[in-house]
């Protein structure tokens, strides 16, 4: 069976920090393309980045990210992480990671073959 699974959600204060996984099973993420995005109750989904497994560069959909989140892989578990740090309450969101073969940088528009079901990311004191 072909998806993707986010973990990692939760209730953190503000300032504080979460790591985010997206777990393939079904496909080798090896030559993926990544892309983090995140959905705010009553406001359209936005994109957070994309990674290209081609060169390993990211790029960022969305300017409050940089500096703040990062993404990783670790091929052996086929998982990628979104590091969350500095984490504001405008941060509380679903979380999504998406993945797509192009093995490219891609725009936040673009549609990506395979989705995850979201976690949530609320931020409060």
């Amino acid at each position: 069976q072909v998806q993707l699974v986010e973990s990692g959600g939760g209730l953190v204060q503000p300032g504080g920090s979460l790591r985010l996984s997206c777990t393939a099973s079904g496909f080798a993420l090896d030559y993926y393309t990544i892309g983090w995005y995140r959905q705010a109750p009553g406001k359209e989904r936005e994109g957070i980045l994309c990674f290209s497994p081609n060169d390993g560069s990211i790029d960022y959909y969305l300017s409050s990210a940089k500096g703040r989140f990062t993404i990783s892989r670790d091929i052996a578990k086929n998982t990628v992480y979104l590091q969350m740090n500095s984490l504001k309450p405008e941060d509380t969101a679903v979380y999504y990671c998406a993945a797509d073969p192009v093995s490219v940088l891609v725009p936040f528009t673009y549609q990506y073959e395979h989705w995850g079901q979201g976690t949530q990311v609320t931020v409060s004191s």
